[in-house]
């Protein structure tokens, strides 16, 4: 699936929606695209409208207008579905860092929320606004900058892709088409958006967490799907994250960070609600 192109913001976002029924919206991890959910999309685009798209700097967004931050980002998942026409409640399912998203979305948007999915999110429990945060932006600007002069995605985009999706899981290699992930990864565009989301990580995650003191959470199905093999003491993060926001925990033993890969049926799992037990004859 090639998708389309919706501008916010004066950015080209590239989206891909299959299926029907209620809306799912999925969103990637630091540095992933799109096509890293193929995976799950056809468990889900049967009973789903899936919505996947690729932030600015990622997959074939265009680079980023502004930096990051977890009201932008929420804001960023509103505007999409409202471009799309998609204005109903929606489940948001966010990976790594765009668990910071999908939570932010529930809390400034509760109307709009069907549930929430933080798959292998990233957790920072005592997160601060990093000092100086205008220096931290422009020296991330420079070093990516430098690195682009330098030839670097071009060079070894891909190939650091690769690496980076085989350390991250359990079930082996990076399934993406090497043509996409060429596509994608040599590009300048993909590698300052990763710098930037990178270098705004510290104060994104202290936004959310004055989210969480000020913002209640919608009273919908909140999962949070942990990667077993990132460890005890991961794991044991995943689960008091859950706890926090009285979800569901459900552990993906097994699967490494990138769960939509090594473990679909896992996140499919936690989007689609149980089937009803069946009734059972009085006595």
């Amino acid at each position: 699936m090639t998708g389309e192109f919706v501008k916010l913001g004066g950015v080209a976002h590239h989206v891909v929606v299959e299926g029907s029924g209620p809306v799912v919206v999925l969103s990637a991890g630091l540095g992933m695209s799109w096509f890293d959910w193929d995976p799950v999309v056809p468990l889900l685009s049967a009973h789903r409208t899936v919505v996947r798209f690729d932030r600015p700097g990622h997959g074939r967004s265009g680079p980023a207008a502004v930096p990051p931050s977890a009201a932008g980002e929420a804001g960023r998942i509103a505007a999409l579905l409202d471009a799309l026409g998609l204005t109903g409640p929606a489940t948001v399912a966010g990976h790594s860092i765009a668990g910071f998203h999908a939570e932010a979305f529930a809390r400034l948007y509760p109307a709009r929320t069907a549930g929430l999915v933080l798959v292998d999110s990233s957790v920072e429990e005592r997160a601060r606004p990093p000092a100086a945060p205008a220096l931290r932006l422009a020296l991330a600007r420079a070093v990516a900058a430098g690195l682009c002069r330098a030839g670097v995605p071009a060079a070894l985009g891909p190939a650091l892709r690769r690496a980076t999706v085989r350390a991250s899981r359990t079930g082996g290699g990076d399934p993406a088409p090497r043509e996409l992930v060429r596509g994608c990864y040599r590009t300048s565009r993909v590698l300052r958006g990763m710098v930037l989301e990178n270098a705004t990580y510290g104060s994104v995650a202290a936004e959310l967490l004055d989210l969480r003191r000020r913002l209640s959470l919608p009273s919908v199905p909140v999962t949070v799907v942990a990667g077993g093999a990132g460890g005890p003491v991961w794991t044991a993060r995943q689960r008091a994250l859950a706890s926090a926001l009285g979800a569901t925990f459900q552990l993906a033993d097994g699967a490494g960070h990138l769960v939509m890969l090594d473990a679909p049926g896992a996140v499919a799992g936690a989007v689609l609600p149980s089937p009803p037990l069946p009734d059972v004859p009085e006595s």
